[in-house]
């Protein structure tokens, strides 16, 4: 099982917003956002503060990938 986060990339091209710009306002590390490109898990208090900025639902922003037997 796995993760990925192609609706969180697309949730910020339709808010126009940099993921810079999400970075700081949640107080993310880059190099959270660079596991999150590569589908790694990052901790859910992350996601949750994502999720606070952009106003939105977990699932909005994740998915998890049942297919991957990894």
């Amino acid at each position: 099982m796995g993760v990925n986060y192609k609706r969180l990339w697309k949730r910020l091209i339709d808010d126009d917003m940099e993921p810079s710009e999400l970075y700081t306002a949640a107080k993310i590390a880059p190099s959270t956002f660079s596991k999150m490109r590569k589908n790694e898990y990052v901790s859910l208090n992350v996601l949750v503060r994502i999720c606070k900025v952009l106003r939105c639902q977990l699932s909005d922003i994740v998915e998890v990938d049942l297919d991957n037997r990894s």
